[in-house]
Formats: C-alpha cells, sequence, structure tokens
C-alpha cells in the first residue's frame, strides 16, 4: 500500500469517532496521501464524546489535509479521480441505507457516489446500532454490490443492544490492501 490517494470519510456514530481516528493515524504512516471527508453531521457536532472543532483539528494534522465536509467539494471526487480507495468508518445505518437505494445527500454520500463512478472499492467500517434491525437489508444490499467491502464486524454488546453492530476498527489497513487487490477479507462476521 504505496502511494495511493485514500480518501478517509466519518459519519455519526460518534461512540466509535477516536477508535477511527487511532486507524486513521495507522494508515498515515503508510507511504499514502489520505483527502479527509466528513459528513456535515459531525463537522457540525458537538457531543459528550468530543467537540467537532478538536475532531477536525485532530483529523487535519493527521493528513495534512483540510476536511472535505459539503456535497459541492466531495463532487469533483469522481471526475478529477482524486482518490484510488475510500474508507466510511465508522459507516452508521444511515449512511449505508443511503448508499444502498443511491441517496446523495451529504458530503460522505457524494464522496462515495463520485468515487464509484471511476470503478474503485469502497471499504465500510459498520459502526451502528440498528444493523441487525431496519439496517440489515440494506448491509445485504451492499455485500452483494460491486467495488463494496466490509472491515470484518460483530455484535458489540449483544446483551443490552442486541441489533448493533461494529467493525473491528484494528482492521481497517488489511481491509484496505485486500480491497485494492479485489478482495474481501475473511471471515467478514467475527
Amino acid at each position: 500500500m504505496q502511494n495511493i490517494t485514500l480518501g478517509y470519510a466519518l459519519t455519526g456514530s460518534f461512540c466509535t469517532i477516536q477508535k477511527s481516528i487511532e486507524a486513521l493515524k495507522v494508515l498515515s504512516q503508510y507511504n499514502i496521501k489520505i483527502k479527509p471527508i466528513m459528513s456535515e453531521t459531525v463537522y457540525n457536532t458537538d457531543t459528550r464524546f468530543g467537540k467537532a472543532k478538536d475532531i477536525i483539528k485532530q483529523v487535519e494534522e493527521i493528513c495534512n489535509e483540510k476536511v472535505i465536509h459539503d456535497i459541492v467539494s466531495a463532487e469533483p471526487i469522481g471526475p478529477k479521480n482524486m482518490l484510488d480507495i475510500l474508507v466510511v468508518a465508522p459507516a452508521t445505518g444511515n449512511t449505508l441505507a443511503k448508499n444502498a437505494l443511491g441517496i446523495t445527500d451529504s458530503a460522505v454520500t457524494m464522496a462515495i457516489k463520485a468515487h464509484l463512478r471511476n470503478s474503485k472499492p469502497v471499504v465500510f467500517g459498520i459502526a451502528t446500532n440498528d444493523a441487525l434491525g431496519a439496517s440489515a437489508k440494506n448491509i445485504g444490499l451492499l455485500h452483494n454490490t460491486k467495488n463494496i467491502y466490509f472491515v470484518p464486524y460483530r455484535q458489540d454488546d449483544p446483551l443490552n443492544k442486541n441489533n448493533s453492530l461494529v467493525c473491528d476498527f484494528s482492521l481497517i489497513p488489511q481491509t484496505v490492501e485486500g480491497a485494492l487487490k479485489g478482495k474481501q477479507i475473511e471471515p467478514v462476521i467475527i
């Protein structure tokens, strides 16, 4: 994994953002360029898990790039062929549903749509409380979509949140390496 440009998008599973940023730090140690992307929600929302400005600062320092955070800025990703691969982690049920149904109404969904037009890989790192409920059908659709790959995932708290799934963020680099070769790392469900 050298001399590539990787897009790295964060969506609103706020409790997992720091785990995602840790994976981003690992990726930044490779000889690659990273373009950070955030949903408008992540870019503008303070939560008990952190302030938006602090998350933005941390991500921009890791990537040495300004965050793409609106549809207009994300749209050129496709026509300009800006990325070799795009990671979306955390990928919420909302983001997964929009992609499964072809809805493009945010910076991240536009980045995905624009990138997929070039037939290049998108890696989803699931983090959603309704993955085994309302989002299950959308995840199934995406598993059967060309150029879509998943970071291996599992139930994160089966007793208290029985519909919740979360990816193993530490496997993002390995998943990226596989996706660049057209391979889904296995097992997907761990």
